[in-house]
């Protein structure tokens, strides 16, 4: 079995291969083709994945290429996981929309919008490749912003899924705070790709949220950055990333007073490089763990593996609407669990969602069909726009001035702006 990592350069990459090696007989792969422009971060991580799997006793080989035809030729499925830009373009993400007083987030609100405009048409040109090289081939994305990346994937006609790792992270921490197997533990996952809600969770069946709200409510609320107290009022777990949403200002203050977070990536990346760099490393660094990404190698494996081995089991996805949602259109992307087959990906019944919630998804969801027609078709107009329908920005001056100055920074990934 081949898999093929586009953005293999990256620093994320032994997380994968870790899970790999450790999950062999769940994937039992043969090949992995890692795929990067970037020729001196391919060679570190390359070799690191290489001593990795040795020491694992692994019997799969590792490929290098800067070519996506070489690297996906023949692969059963291809992960994506790059970013266009790098960490420089992410500190313009984080630290531009600050400057006009919004939340600074490299997927969220302003910043979001930047990085899909940059990544989706080189997703998609991938993707053709894929297509070409690799007929038949799932493509499992992993890159931010993954809803509207995916959104683009299917719509272009892709077999694609959307992956975050969100869930199983409250999968793990839920069933370590109850001291139970993770296997053990389902949730009631909903909304849209960073903008979600455990609204149940599920031990054997019995929903033991309450609980967990009544004795782990501070734990939890730390971990989330909001208050105990609103928790247990909306009785929900909401993810990390409604903190952005619910308490905007108090965020910003605090994204004002320290250095941005792509700064503090890119030195410890630097520092990853460095570790990987040396021939007697050969097992995943733990400063890995503080790059992000927690069960990113869990929830990659286990997708691709139900994929390709038809499992029929369920897991949390990024997929077509298609009435799950129903005040949603059926061409939006949600995030919520499915069965997966070798067919793909089918969602669950999702119980009526609240007004809080809907409301907001409904309003994220507009946001993400105009971002996806600026970051396909281009123009200035188009991206004031998705900033004027999006909740965390919504002023006609700020999301005009917002644009310019998006367009602007990222004039040199944009083609349709780089001759304006």
């Amino acid at each position: 079995m081949k898999l093929a990592v586009v953005g293999g350069g990256s620093t994320y990459t032994p997380e994968l291969i870790d899970g790999f090696a450790r999950l062999r007989e769940e994937l039992p792969v043969t090949e992995v083709a890692l795929v990067d422009p970037d020729a001196s971060r391919l060679d570190l991580v390359g070799g690191m994945a290489r001593r990795m799997l040795a020491r694992a006793g692994h019997p799969a080989r590792v490929t290098a290429t800067a070519s996506v035809p070489e690297g996906v030729a023949g692969a059963q499925a291809v992960l994506l996981q790059l970013r266009v830009g790098g960490q420089a373009a992410r500190d313009v993400d984080e630290t531009l929309p600050l400057e006009c007083g919004c939340v600074g987030q490299e997927t969220t609100g302003a910043g979001g919008l930047a990085k899909a405009l940059r990544t989706v048409p080189v997703v998609l040109d991938i993707a053709e490749q894929v297509r070409r090289h690799a007929p038949g081939a799932w493509i499992v994305d992993f890159t931010n912003p993954v809803g509207i990346v995916t959104r683009a994937l299917l719509e272009a006609g892709h077999r694609a899924i959307g992956l975050c790792n969100v869930a199983i992270g409250f999968q793990r921490r839920f069933a370590a705070a109850l001291g139970v197997a993770p296997e053990r533990i389902s949730l009631g996952h909903v909304g849209l790709n960073h903008l979600t809600w455990e609204r149940s969770v599920l031990l054997d069946g019995v929903d033991v949220l309450p609980r967990l709200l009544d004795e782990h409510g501070e734990e939890i609320a730390r971990d989330v950055g909001l208050d105990a107290a609103l928790l247990r009022r909306l009785g929900v777990v909401p993810s990390y990333y409604l903190r952005y949403f619910y308490e905007h200002d108090r965020v910003v203050a605090e994204q004002r007073a320290r250095p941005s977070r792509a700064a503090e990536v890119a030195a410890m990346e630097a520092r990853l490089l460095e570790l990987y760099a040396d021939p007697a490393v050969d097992t995943k660094p733990e400063l890995l763990g503080e790059r992000g990404g927690a069960f990113y190698s869990e929830a990659a494996v286990a997708l691709i593996s139900s994929l390709l081995g038809d499992r029929g089991d369920v897991q949390v996805v990024n997929l077509r609407n298609d009435g799950a949602l129903p005040f949603l259109p059926p061409e939006a992307v949600v995030e919520v669990p499915a069965t997966i087959t070798a067919a793909g990906a089918e969602a669950l019944p999702v119980d009526p969602v609240e007004p809080l919630h809907a409301g907001l998804i409904a309003h994220v969801t507009a946001y993400e069909t105009l971002a996806l027609e600026a970051a396909l078709h281009g123009g200035e107009e188009r991206v004031a726009d998705a900033l004027l329908a999006h909740p965390l920005i919504g002023q006609a001056s700020l999301s005009g001035d917002l644009a310019r100055r998006l367009v602007e920074a990222n004039r040199p990934h944009l083609p349709w702006a780089a001759g304006a």
